[in-house]
């Protein structure tokens, strides 16, 4: 088995010197062992901008997504009924869906969300709709309130704030311009289409930044929303809040309000809601001086928290425990739209060996508490005609897929049947959601689809280090009569499937030409491997390979 060795081009900070010899790992799989079905929660993603779903990077970006799982990749933006010209911008964008004449009439304009919809569907992607935010007529932010934000990357995040989030003042305008939206989708896409699509309502109501009212003036904003969907398509999929965080003491009060408050809209009691929405973030932080060298230490404590807690709130309400659950944002921290040395981990391996590694246990987690997760969302996407690698959290730079989205590749791959998987050198989740370990997480997933077979191994640690490589021995069980078994492989770590390194290697050229941009491209994408075949004896085999740090690998066994 070819070794996967970790180049040192990876690294362009002075780091720590650690011993390199590698460690014997024993992964076992039984194939007639099925443990439950697998959902495909992975394939959620979002974007504060949602205007750059309509430019020539965004929209290749969204190819790749909808190549995943044809129609089955959602996509969550922000911003989609603000006021504006449609100029995407940092954490903003805009439609001008509504305005008023001069008599204080509404005015919709379905031009710019029409443009944006369309470029999902066409790519085979289906819209997560956010009812959001407030358009500048229908703002009740005091008056002399600057109605778009200030916000750059450096700047403090609470310069996001302005006009466009604040509650409406006429709640029947609101509900009123959801409902001609939904309407309009309706005619322009086709119920059935429709009927396929998630609706929830703004973002995070519970901070400071993206909701200035009190929850009280949420839960009514809320329910006009709805009952304007419901008004449109009566069968449309509702849901929400989005919180940040599982959402404290303001996730208790909705959840009780759409059980069993008085519904703002209606009169009647609750809210009708499809699924709960959260969301989860972890928290890295840098080890030593930036200036001297230093290294990026993962938190995905944090985030892993975070989710425990969300599952609990809604397990524990009687009338809810059995709704769809999305994490709405689910990501190693924060800010998307901050670049930076410190978030220099997102153009490699660190970001793709934690998202596999998180995802497992976010899967393992949604199993101990028996929820109903239906969706993981990644808000990562891109963000056009920017610095090459310059550590924002995306999923390409400049049309080049980075090596997160080869995760969510493999992740296409697995099969609809879970299949018991250990390792001797998986991290359990207690420890993991205990402190930052620190540990070796050499992990196992496997999945069956008819007679084909797939292996999915990661090797992540917290500390985004050079480490000895894993050395694994993988042995097969169930796997029925003797025969030989056809192995292929698919490979991301730090010298393959990866544009970062290669960038590097060509001296990191700040506007690559015509010739380094096709070879950047063409080493983004991951190539299938064929190994020797497996010869299968009682129903067994074996494999030996070695996995380095930052390394995701997918074994498919047909």
């Amino acid at each position: 088995m070819r070794l996967l060795a970790l180049t040192t081009a990876l690294l362009a900070l002075a780091l720590p010197t650690l011993a390199q010899e590698s460690f014997p790992v024993t992964v076992t799989v039984d194939a007639a062992q099925t443990t439950g079905p697998l959902k495909p929660v992975w394939r959620f993603f979002g974007a504060d901008e949602p205007n750059y779903a309509t430019m020539k990077d965004g929209q290749k970006l969204l190819d790749h997504l909808g190549a995943l799982k044809p129609r089955q990749v959602y996509f969550r933006a922000h911003n989609l009924l603000n006021t504006g010209d449609g100029t995407p911008a940092f954490k903003w964008g805009s439609t001008n869906a509504y305005t008023e004449d001069k008599d204080g009439k509404p005015v919709y304009n379905w031009m710019i969300t029409d443009r944006i919809i369309d470029s999902y569907l066409q790519r085979r992607v289906r819209p997560y709709l956010q009812i959001g935010f407030m358009p500048e007529a229908l703002s009740s932010a005091p008056e002399g309130t600057p109605y778009r934000h200030a916000w750059r990357p450096g700047f403090r995040y609470e310069l996001i704030e302005g006009g466009w989030n604040s509650p409406p003042k006429d709640y029947a305008k609101w509900e009123e311009l959801v409902y001609q939206w939904t309407k309009h989708n309706v005619e322009r896409y086709g119920r059935d289409e429709v009927l396929t699509w998630y609706f929830e309502v703004w973002n995070e109501p519970n901070g400071p930044s993206y909701w200035k009212g009190t929850p009280e003036e949420f839960y009514k904003t809320h329910d006009y929303a709805i009952a304007g969907v419901k008004r449109a398509l009566p069968e449309a999929r509702v849901g929400g809040p989005d919180v940040a965080g599982s959402g404290g003491a303001f996730m208790d009060g909705f959840l009780k309000h759409v059980v069993s408050g008085t519904n703002y809209a209606t009169g009647q009691t609750g809210t009708p809601t499809d699924f709960l929405a959260f969301h989860a973030k972890g928290q890295p932080t840098f080890v030593g001086d930036a200036r001297e060298g230093g290294y990026v230490r993962m938190g995905m404590v944090s985030q892993l928290k975070a989710i425990d807690t969300g599952f609990k709130k809604i397990a524990a309400v009687p009338e809810l425990k059995d709704k769809a659950i999305v994490i709405g944002e689910s990501d190693p921290e924060g800010c998307a739209a901050c670049p930076g040395k410190a978030n220099g981990y997102r153009n490699g391996t660190m970001y793709s060996s934690y998202t596999a590694a998180s995802f497992a246990r976010i899967w393992e987690l949604s199993e101990r508490h028996k929820v109903n997760l239906e969706g993981v969302l990644t808000w990562a996407f891109t963000f056009e005609d920017q610095p090459w690698f310059a550590g924002y959290r995306q999923l390409a730079t400049n049309g080049i897929d980075l090596p997160v989205l080869n995760v969510f590749r493999l992740y296409a791959k697995l099969g609809p049947e879970r299949l018991s998987a250990t390792s001797s050198a998986q991290v359990p989740l207690d420890e993991i959601m205990a402190s930052v370990t620190q540990k070796n997480d050499v992990g196992v997933m496997a999945t069956r689809d008819g007679q084909r077979i797939a292996v999915l191994l990661w090797h992540y640690n917290d500390d985004d280090l050079k480490g000895p490589d894993a050395q694994i021995a993988l042995t097969l069980n169930g796997l029925g009569k003797a025969a030989s078994r056809k192995v292929t492989q698919y490979l991301v770590d730090p010298t393959t499937a990866n544009a970062y390194t290669a960038w590097q290697r060509m001296g990191a050229p700040p506007s690559p030409d015509q010739d380094q941009y096709q070879q950047l491209e063409a080493v983004s994408v991951m190539h299938p491997q064929a190994l020797p075949p497996l010869t299968v004896a009682k129903g067994q085999a074996t494999l030996n390979l070695t996995l380095v740090r930052q390394g995701v690998t997918l074994l498919i066994i047909e």
